[in-house]
């Protein structure tokens, strides 16, 4: 299933959602079939159905080719791709998160619209009033 979902981004990026609800609507197909598979048959014979359908995919992975990157039995990557690689020498760049610094004058407004809001007799009292 992972090497299934690794190669979505790269079949046509501008529509990797749509590839992506495919590829997961194929999923659902092959659990339904697996399990008409098991209904209908005898358990030996659907093992085998699945055992099957597995190792032909398995081989039919063989002959993915997808645009600019070598295949596994074939092709050669493109300049890009090569050139992307050897840029990011082979592992994704790391990438930190920051905290935000915080806002000294939008606390102080805060602060002081708390402040205005009313005491806590006031709030006491509204909430007195809303359980009658």
């Amino acid at each position: 299933e992972g090497s299934t979902y690794g190669i979505v981004p790269y079949v046509n990026p501008p529509v990797t959602g749509s590839i992506a609800g495919v590829v997961g609507a194929g999923g659902n197909l092959g659990a339904v079939g697996f399990g008409l598979g098991f209904r209908q048959l005898e358990t030996k014979q659907a093992f085998y159905l699945m055992g099957g359908t597995i190792i032909a995919s398995g081989v039919f992975t063989f002959f993915v080719n997808i645009k600019g990157h070598a295949g596994l039995i074939s092709g050669q990557d493109s300049e890009e791709v090569i050139a992307a690689y050897k840029k990011t020498a082979g592992a994704a760049p790391a990438q930190t998160l920051q905290v935000p610094e915080p806002d000294v004058e939008a606390a102080k407004e805060i602060d002081k619209a708390g402040s205005e809001a009313g005491s806590a007799a006031e709030y006491n009292e509204f909430i007195g009033h809303l359980q009658k």
